[in-house]
């Protein structure tokens, strides 16, 4: 029965990478680009409308967590569980990590952070509704690990022969 459980959270995991790629690049990129457009745009303020996606994101997972909970704390509240989860890592990683809203993570030297980071900056760096390239969050192409791994690789060699 806990092996359902933790497939049930990490499926639910899993799931919402495809989610957040498909509605970022489907959703937030189409028809709701009114609201994620600020997103693209660097304006003075620490709130966007894009932020409305966290509460579009958070409804499945709390109606996941009732349902679930009013029927025995059945599978429902697992899924949820994994969408809080993610919710969780996504929060960190874009609004912390890449985007900076806290400054919890300054220097970050991780070859997949960074990846992560690359990514993102080359998602920004398309202004238009119709441009743009990886929509993913936590999943990134390999080239973007390829040149973050080149770079820590560097930075280390730099380092150490500084050190000498």
């Amino acid at each position: 029965m806990i092996w359902f459980k933790i497939l049930c959270v990490l499926g639910a995991f899993a799931g919402m990478e495809f989610m957040a790629w498909f509605t970022h690049k489907y959703v937030m990129h189409g028809f709701l680009w009114n609201l994620h457009e600020d997103h693209h745009v660097k304006e003075p303020g620490f709130f966007e409308k894009n932020d409305a996606f966290f509460l579009i994101f958070a409804i499945p997972s709390m109606l996941l967590f009732v349902f679930g909970s009013l029927n025995g704390f059945d599978f429902r509240v697992f899924l949820g569980l994994g969408i809080l989860i993610y919710g969780a890592c996504y929060f960190l990683v874009h609004d912390v990590l890449i985007h900076k809203r806290f400054k919890w993570f300054n220097k970050v030297k991780n070859p997949y952070l960074k990846a992560l980071q690359k990514a993102h900056y080359t998602h920004h760096s398309h202004l238009g509704k119709e441009e743009g390239e990886c929509f993913g969050m936590l999943v990134v192409p390999w080239k973007y690990y390829r040149k973050a791994f080149s770079e820590v690789k560097k930075a280390q060699a730099s380092q150490a022969q500084a050190n000498s």
